[in-house]
Protein backbone atom coordinates (compact mmCIF):
# COMPACT_ATOMS: atom_id res chain seq x y z
CA UNK A 1 0.00 0.00 0.00
CA UNK A 2 1.26 3.05 -0.96
CA UNK A 3 2.36 6.01 1.69
CA UNK A 4 0.39 9.33 1.30
CA UNK A 5 3.24 11.20 0.19
CA UNK A 6 3.75 8.48 -2.16
CA UNK A 7 0.26 8.39 -3.43
CA UNK A 8 0.56 12.26 -3.89
CA UNK A 9 3.33 12.37 -6.23
CA UNK A 10 1.86 9.54 -8.32
CA UNK A 11 -1.80 11.08 -8.12
CA UNK A 12 -0.06 14.68 -9.01
CA UNK A 13 3.06 13.54 -10.84
CA UNK A 14 1.76 15.45 -14.11
CA UNK A 15 0.94 18.76 -12.69
CA UNK A 16 4.33 18.64 -10.66
CA UNK A 17 5.68 20.90 -12.50
CA UNK A 18 3.32 23.62 -12.80
CA UNK A 19 2.20 23.50 -9.03
CA UNK A 20 5.44 23.96 -7.71
CA UNK A 21 7.38 26.34 -10.46
CA UNK A 22 7.09 28.98 -7.93
CA UNK A 23 9.97 27.00 -5.85
CA UNK A 24 12.73 27.46 -9.12
CA UNK A 25 13.77 30.29 -7.43
CA UNK A 26 14.81 28.07 -4.20
CA UNK A 27 16.10 25.06 -6.54
CA UNK A 28 18.46 27.19 -8.23
CA UNK A 29 19.81 28.74 -4.87
CA UNK A 30 20.15 25.41 -3.81
CA UNK A 31 22.24 23.78 -6.78
CA UNK A 32 24.11 27.20 -6.71
CA UNK A 33 25.17 26.63 -3.21
CA UNK A 34 26.84 23.56 -4.54
CA UNK A 35 30.83 24.20 -5.36
CA UNK A 36 30.80 21.87 -8.34
CA UNK A 37 32.95 22.07 -11.45
CA UNK A 38 33.00 20.35 -14.51
CA UNK A 39 33.54 17.23 -14.15
CA UNK A 40 31.96 16.41 -11.23
CA UNK A 41 29.34 13.55 -9.94
CA UNK A 42 26.56 14.80 -7.98
CA UNK A 43 23.62 12.73 -6.70
CA UNK A 44 20.17 14.20 -7.39
CA UNK A 45 18.43 12.68 -3.89
CA UNK A 46 14.62 12.68 -4.27
CA UNK A 47 14.97 14.07 -7.68
CA UNK A 48 11.67 13.77 -8.34
CA UNK A 49 10.51 14.95 -12.24
CA UNK A 50 14.57 16.10 -12.59
CA UNK A 51 13.59 19.49 -12.05
CA UNK A 52 17.08 20.30 -11.17
CA UNK A 53 19.06 17.98 -13.90
CA UNK A 54 19.33 21.72 -16.17
CA UNK A 55 20.81 23.73 -13.16
CA UNK A 56 23.27 20.55 -12.37
CA UNK A 57 24.15 19.90 -15.84
CA UNK A 58 25.17 23.29 -16.38
CA UNK A 59 27.46 23.00 -13.91
CA UNK A 60 29.54 19.76 -14.33
CA UNK A 61 29.21 19.96 -17.89
CA UNK A 62 29.70 16.89 -20.65
CA UNK A 63 32.25 15.53 -18.89
CA UNK A 64 29.99 15.45 -15.57
CA UNK A 65 27.60 12.85 -14.71
CA UNK A 66 24.39 13.34 -12.52
CA UNK A 67 22.62 10.13 -10.68
CA UNK A 68 18.92 10.65 -9.84
CA UNK A 69 17.01 8.92 -6.86
CA UNK A 70 13.48 8.77 -6.63
CA UNK A 71 10.71 6.00 -5.54
CA UNK A 72 7.96 7.05 -6.63
CA UNK A 73 7.70 5.57 -10.87
CA UNK A 74 5.56 8.19 -12.17
CA UNK A 75 7.99 11.13 -10.99
CA UNK A 76 10.87 9.01 -12.93
CA UNK A 77 9.03 8.35 -15.75
CA UNK A 78 8.85 12.14 -16.35
CA UNK A 79 12.63 12.20 -15.48
CA UNK A 80 13.36 9.98 -17.86
CA UNK A 81 11.19 12.00 -20.31
CA UNK A 82 13.14 15.16 -19.58
CA UNK A 83 16.52 13.55 -20.17
CA UNK A 84 15.76 12.12 -23.37
CA UNK A 85 14.16 15.46 -24.73
CA UNK A 86 17.30 17.32 -23.84
CA UNK A 87 19.52 14.39 -24.38
CA UNK A 88 21.30 14.20 -21.12
CA UNK A 89 23.56 10.80 -21.88
CA UNK A 90 25.34 11.39 -18.25
CA UNK A 91 21.92 11.51 -16.15
CA UNK A 92 21.06 7.99 -14.85
CA UNK A 93 18.54 7.59 -12.57
CA UNK A 94 17.60 5.13 -10.10
CA UNK A 95 13.72 4.10 -9.56
CA UNK A 96 13.98 2.86 -6.21
CA UNK A 97 13.73 4.13 -2.62
CA UNK A 98 16.65 5.68 -1.39
CA UNK A 99 17.53 3.22 1.31
CA UNK A 100 17.74 0.55 -1.04
CA UNK A 101 19.07 2.48 -4.40
CA UNK A 102 22.45 0.52 -5.51
CA UNK A 103 24.10 3.50 -6.27
CA UNK A 104 27.14 3.00 -9.16
CA UNK A 105 29.16 5.65 -8.42
CA UNK A 106 31.40 7.61 -5.21
CA UNK A 107 30.12 10.87 -5.82
CA UNK A 108 31.61 14.56 -5.52
CA UNK A 109 28.06 16.46 -4.34
CA UNK A 110 24.83 15.46 -3.09
CA UNK A 111 21.62 17.68 -3.46
CA UNK A 112 18.78 16.88 -1.61
CA UNK A 113 16.14 19.40 -2.10
CA UNK A 114 12.39 18.83 -0.70
CA UNK A 115 12.96 15.67 0.57
CA UNK A 116 11.77 15.98 3.94
CA UNK A 117 11.18 12.29 4.31
CA UNK A 118 14.34 10.98 3.30
CA UNK A 119 16.30 13.46 5.82
CA UNK A 120 14.37 11.97 8.47
CA UNK A 121 15.65 8.56 7.61
CA UNK A 122 19.05 7.39 8.82
CA UNK A 123 18.46 4.42 6.08
CA UNK A 124 18.59 6.60 3.82
CA UNK A 125 21.75 9.19 4.33
CA UNK A 126 23.39 5.76 5.51
CA UNK A 127 23.11 4.86 1.57
CA UNK A 128 24.27 7.70 -0.32
CA UNK A 129 26.96 8.96 2.56
CA UNK A 130 28.27 5.65 1.95
CA UNK A 131 28.49 7.09 -2.00
CA UNK A 132 29.87 10.31 -1.52
CA UNK A 133 33.57 10.96 -1.42
CA UNK A 134 35.65 12.18 1.59
CA UNK A 135 35.20 16.00 1.35
CA UNK A 136 32.00 15.88 -0.95
CA UNK A 137 29.69 18.96 -0.50
CA UNK A 138 26.00 18.17 0.49
CA UNK A 139 23.42 20.95 0.38
CA UNK A 140 19.51 20.24 1.37
CA UNK A 141 16.61 22.14 1.46
CA UNK A 142 13.07 22.43 1.37
CA UNK A 143 10.23 23.55 3.73
CA UNK A 144 9.97 24.33 7.84
CA UNK A 145 7.95 25.60 10.42
CA UNK A 146 8.89 29.17 11.07
CA UNK A 147 8.06 30.62 14.48
CA UNK A 148 5.37 30.04 15.95
CA UNK A 149 4.09 33.67 15.72
CA UNK A 150 4.18 33.38 12.03
CA UNK A 151 1.19 31.78 12.24
CA UNK A 152 0.13 32.67 8.40
CA UNK A 153 2.84 31.35 7.29
CA UNK A 154 2.71 28.25 8.82
CA UNK A 155 -0.35 27.62 7.16
CA UNK A 156 0.76 28.10 3.83
CA UNK A 157 3.80 25.39 4.67
CA UNK A 158 0.89 23.30 5.81
CA UNK A 159 -0.91 23.86 2.31
CA UNK A 160 2.25 23.23 0.40
CA UNK A 161 3.93 20.69 2.22
CA UNK A 162 1.35 18.19 3.37
CA UNK A 163 0.32 16.62 0.20
CA UNK A 164 4.16 15.32 -0.25
CA UNK A 165 5.28 14.68 3.40
CA UNK A 166 4.16 11.56 5.29
CA UNK A 167 4.86 12.96 8.48
CA UNK A 168 5.96 16.20 9.88
CA UNK A 169 7.81 15.07 12.74
CA UNK A 170 11.45 17.08 12.51
CA UNK A 171 9.70 19.71 10.38
CA UNK A 172 11.18 22.38 13.16
CA UNK A 173 14.68 21.44 12.17
CA UNK A 174 14.84 19.08 9.06
CA UNK A 175 18.24 18.85 8.73
CA UNK A 176 19.20 17.69 12.00
CA UNK A 177 19.61 14.24 11.19
CA UNK A 178 21.74 15.66 8.48
CA UNK A 179 24.06 17.00 11.18
CA UNK A 180 25.43 13.77 12.01
CA UNK A 181 27.04 12.87 9.04
CA UNK A 182 28.49 16.09 7.62
CA UNK A 183 30.90 18.62 9.10
CA UNK A 184 30.00 22.40 9.71
CA UNK A 185 26.46 22.34 8.51
CA UNK A 186 25.46 26.03 7.41
CA UNK A 187 21.66 26.54 7.43
CA UNK A 188 20.25 29.54 6.40
CA UNK A 189 16.35 30.36 6.78
CA UNK A 190 14.64 31.67 3.36
CA UNK A 191 10.91 32.69 2.64
CA UNK A 192 10.01 34.00 5.54
CA UNK A 193 11.46 31.46 7.82
CA UNK A 194 8.91 29.02 6.34
CA UNK A 195 12.20 26.97 4.11
CA UNK A 196 15.41 26.17 4.58
CA UNK A 197 18.96 26.23 2.79
CA UNK A 198 21.81 23.70 4.10
CA UNK A 199 24.99 23.61 3.44
CA UNK A 200 27.61 21.22 4.74
CA UNK A 201 30.86 18.69 3.45
CA UNK A 202 31.32 15.00 4.39
CA UNK A 203 34.11 14.67 6.96
CA UNK A 204 37.97 14.00 5.48
CA UNK A 205 38.54 17.04 3.03
CA UNK A 206 42.20 17.18 2.22
CA UNK A 207 43.76 20.16 3.90
CA UNK A 208 44.98 23.20 1.60
CA UNK A 209 48.54 24.83 2.21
Amino acid sequence: MLSAPQTAYVRDAFDYDSRTSSYQKYRRESVDLLPLRRGDVVLDVGCGTGLCFGLLEDRVGDAGRVVGIDAATSMVELAEERVRTHRWDNVTLLPAPVEDARIPVTADAALFCATHDILQSRPALENVFSRLRPGAWVVASGGKWASTWKAAVNLCVLAAHEPFVSSFDGFARPWSLLESFVEGLKVTEVAFGGGYLALGRVAGAPSVG
